[in-house]
């Protein structure tokens, strides 16, 4: 019985082993080491850390997803807020979304604060109160708008035709005008946007990555070394994902082009030499 079994054992190795010899030399590896340098300081392995062989850059994919998610444009952004025709033109006609800057005034004309409700309100209440001697004060009342609509209506341009006149005679009462935007100031809407839309892609494009473009991954050891075997020949990509590896002041990403060749072993070195930068969604304009 022992000697049947050895038999059986021989002619599966004589049946197996020069197939398996044929698949090695039918396909490559990879040898890796990844490492980072900081600045003025010694290189360091990159110590327990994937790394994905993709048959696709990475790049790429984040591109596809990208692609799948698209955000509006500025104007379509501009287009969904809940603000006065007339401040929607100027935030288009303006490269700027952030009305809190400090710098705001020098944007604004009179016949900006005054055609614009939001601007027009911010300016009053910039103002106000005693704040800027000599501000106009209006002398029309809301009850005689409907009692008295003559008088209102003269009250009221006249009321407007002297804060104009008071803007262009004192420009500096335009200043700190930002300080009275915050409740309508569209940059916050516009980063939350962006922020949802990067979180998302950082993790789809990941995803995206290992479902449909994965070939093998490896995690590296204390030394910064790992091996791949069993890859068909042919062109690849190896990738961190977008994730960083860190030493110092360094933060390294990778997408490396490689080829594969039947039989043979590629020896391929990640360092600061070959990282890229251009892995993470793209930040809030």
């Amino acid at each position: 019985m022992r000697n049947f079994r050895r038999i059986l054992l021989a002619l599966a190795a004589f049946v197996y082993f020069p197939a398996y010899l044929a698949a090695q030399a039918s396909t490559g590896s990879i040898d890796l080491s990844a490492q980072v340098t900081p600045t003025g300081a010694q290189a360091e392995p990159v110590r327990q850390f994937t790394l994905y062989v993709l048959t696709r850059s990475y790049a790429d994919v984040v591109q596809e997803v990208s692609g799948q998610d698209v955000l509006p444009t500025r104007e379509e952004f501009i287009d969904t807020l809940t603000v006065s025709p007339e401040l929607k033109a100027w935030l288009k006609a303006h490269k700027t979304l952030d009305l809190t800057t400090t710098d705001l005034d020098k944007s604004l004309t009179t016949d900006d604060i005054m055609k614009t409700p939001e601007f027009f309100a911010a300016y009053e209440r910039s103002n106000a109160g005693g704040v800027t001697k000599g501000f106009p004060l209006p002398k029309y009342r809301e009850s005689d708008k409907t009692a008295n609509p003559d008088k209102y209506a003269k009250q009221k341009e006249e009321f407007l035709s002297e804060t104009k006149k008071f803007i262009e005679t004192h420009p500096a009462s335009v200043q700190g005008i930002e300080l009275e935007l915050t409740g309508v100031n569209p940059k916050v809407a516009w980063d939350n946007l962006h922020a949802l839309h990067a979180a998302r892609l950082s993790q789809a494009a990941p995803d995206a990555a290992q479902v449909k473009y994965l070939a093998a991954k490896a995690q590296t050891d204390l030394d910064g070394r790992a091996s791949i075997s069993g890859l068909p020949p042919g062109n690849y990509w190896v990738s961190s994902l977008g994730v960083e590896a860190t030493s110092g002041d360094r933060r390294l990403m990778w997408d490396v082009p490689i080829t594969i060749q039947a039989g043979k072993t590629l020896r391929l070195s990640l360092s600061n030499l070959n990282a890229s930068n251009n892995l993470k969604p793209p930040a809030t304009p």
